[in-house]
């Protein structure tokens, strides 16, 4: 290996926004504070769901995994951005951008087949009632996630291999944020075509095909919701399942919005889109769980009242009572 392209091994640039100095200050401020709702906002609800006997259910179960994939997917870049907005030498290591890149694309392809289990999750309490408890057991909810987590790092693992197994031939400044795999593509002087192929691939079995299971999910969802004959009862059922629909339709909006639209003239635009995806939509899922559920609400306010904490402490104290009286 030359001397040029062990350079572009050791270290990277990243651009980001550097001939926009003001609208970078701006974007700190911004990037800051929606990082801070998200984590603050997604611990709540891992607490919640954690403390409250009445949100240990298969739902919340998944709830409570794409609570982490936000925490841990805005962890893998936004506090390592926020430090470059401050600083005139923007550099991150081999290791550090591999790392970036390998975990931004398994927690994205995580969170589509989330959804899409989140998603049968519904139809199966909804148009099967009776053997929902049979459907969703805990092994097999446990089995779904699992799934989803392992095909998501496991592909990563595959497109983090290919990319880097490219020849840089001595560039090493990438034209982002962070180490997105397209900006990374962008560095190699080899043939892409292989990284291209399987990339495409990856993508539309990992974000259609989820999409198109949820599409199907909710094609029955809605027919068994028209079938309700009560307006309250049609009503009620629909509320079980509206926020997962507006966390689909939000996290897959962006995503055809940031494909599908026509090619921005300057390249800043795209990135500035490709950060809304990756900061500000992970922000929005507890919000959104928060105003639309009934039983979040429930146990918001029973967090503040004091009582959700209280009967933790009780059970402790009596489960700590019986482990002394077993032990004496």
């Amino acid at each position: 290996m030359d001397g040029a392209n062990w350079t572009a091994v050791m270290e990277y640039v990243l651009l980001g926004l550097q001939e926009h100095h003001n609208l970078e200050v701006v974007l700190f401020g911004f990037c800051l504070s929606i990082y801070c709702v998200t984590v603050l906002g997604n611990s709540l609800l891992l607490g919640l769901i954690t403390l409250d006997p009445h949100l240990h259910n298969p739902m919340y179960f998944f709830l409570s995994n794409l609570s982490l994939i936000d925490i841990c997917g805005t962890s893998s870049f936004v506090p390592f951005m926020l430090a470059n907005f401050l600083k005139t030498q923007r550099t991150i290591s081999f290791s550090g951008c591999a790392l970036q890149m390998y975990l931004t694309l398994a927690l994205g392809a995580t969170e589509c087949l989330l959804l899409a289990v989140m998603a049968y999750d519904r139809y199966a309490a909804i148009c099967q009632p009776l053997r929902y408890p049979e459907l969703m057991r805990g092994q097999t909810c446990l089995w779904m996630a699992g799934l989803s987590w392992g095909t998501g790092f496991a592909n990563s693992l595959l497109q983090s291999i290919l990319v880097w197994r490219l020849p840089l031939c001595g560039h090493n400044v990438i034209n982002h944020f962070f180490c997105e795999i397209l900006a990374v593509l962008k560095l190699a002087c080899g043939d892409v075509s292989l990284n291209v192929v399987t990339l495409t691939v990856a993508t539309a079995v990992l974000t259609l095909t989820p999409l198109l299971l949820i599409f199907l999910s909710y094609i029955f969802i809605l027919v068994a919701i028209l079938r309700v004959p009560s307006a309250t009862g049609r009503r009620k059922a629909f509320s079980t399942c509206s926020a997962h629909l507006m966390v689909v339709v939000v996290f897959y909006g962006t995503i055809s919005f940031m494909y599908f639209k026509p090619k921005a003239k300057d390249p800043n635009v795209d990135k500035i889109i490709t950060l809304f995806y990756g900061a500000v939509i992970p922000s929005l899922n507890p919000i959104i769980y928060s105003l639309r559920n009934m039983e979040v609400k429930a146990a918001i306010t029973a967090l503040l009242g004091g009582g959700l904490l209280s009967r933790k402490m009780s059970q402790f104290c009596c489960c700590s009572s019986s482990l002394s009286a077993s032990l004496g």
